[in-house]
């Protein structure tokens, strides 16, 4: 029993030895803290949404071909919904800025009135489609956090009216469909998509206000067999509208990862 015991002992101390050299021998290394995912938004996107706006604009009669007023300025207006389509090209630099250009378009019906007060007749007229061509400028007000403004050229198309009487009878008068040329500023939010704490490389949601300038148009009065009545309609619209859009950018596959 006695040798057992000595055996025993002897183990212990060489095992305790040979513990305090392994410790000596490596010091405790400290982990390294961790490491902030790097977002890169240099590269294409596209884009689709749906949003919702509103018009007005400052009309008048005036004689046709003159363009003599015959009548007090009115304000008319609209509203209605659209879908939107578009890609665009980002560049980052500066670690928080991004520089991109942009096109898009816009497809839907913002419906509302114009009028000729001088006839006292009236007309339904939609703005059908939009487009634009701008660049945006942005600050990343976090590393997946957008905020931007932007601005550029617009084009858009407007239906044609079937007028009516006030009371709503019809007459024999009608407009044609026209363009307008403007220019667009605006500004917007785009962040990275997290859904119930899941993260979607590449997939974006952005929300956008715009405000669209339009060139003025006479819009002839016409007979049924395109005749002039020898009055137009002055009409100079102002659009707003707001969307929101999923963004999916191509070369975004994840963050990427700081390796010091």
């Amino acid at each position: 029993m006695k040798k057992l015991i000595l055996a025993l002992a002897s183990v212990v101390a060489f095992s305790g030895s040979a513990l305090a050299a392994d410790l000596a021998a490596k010091p405790y290394v400290k982990a390294p803290p961790p490491v902030a995912p790097v977002y890169n938004w240099t590269g294409f996107y596209i884009f689709g949404g749906a949003g919702g706006g509103v018009w007005d604009a400052n009309t008048f009669d005036r004689a046709t071909g003159v363009g003599t007023a015959l009548s007090i300025g009115q304000r008319q207006g609209g509203d209605g919904w659209f879908g939107t389509v578009g890609a665009g090209y980002d560049w980052q630099f500066n670690n928080s800025w991004v520089v991109g250009v942009f096109g898009d378009g816009q497809f839907g019906s913002l419906r509302g009135t114009i009028q000729d007060p001088l006839a006292q007749i009236t007309g339904t007229i939609k703005d059908q489609d939009n487009y634009a061509a701008g660049v945006r400028v942005g600050y990343l007000v976090a590393p997946n956090v957008l905020s931007y403004i932007n601005g550029g050229y617009t084009g858009s198309h407007w239906s044609g009216t079937t007028e009516l009487t006030l009371a709503g009878f019809p007459t024999a008068i009608h407009t044609n469909s026209f363009n307008l040329n403007g220019v667009f500023f605006g500004g917007g939010v785009e962040n990275s998509l997290d859904i119930f704490g899941i993260h979607f490389p590449g997939l974006f949601m952005k929300t956008e206000y715009r405000g669209s300038w339009y060139n003025s148009k006479n819009i002839n009065e016409l007979t049924p067999i395109n005749g002039f009545v020898g009055t137009d309609i002055a009409f100079k619209p102002f659009v707003n509208t707001v969307e929101t859009s999923l963004v999916y950018r191509f070369n975004w596959t994840g963050p990427a990862i700081n390796h010091y």
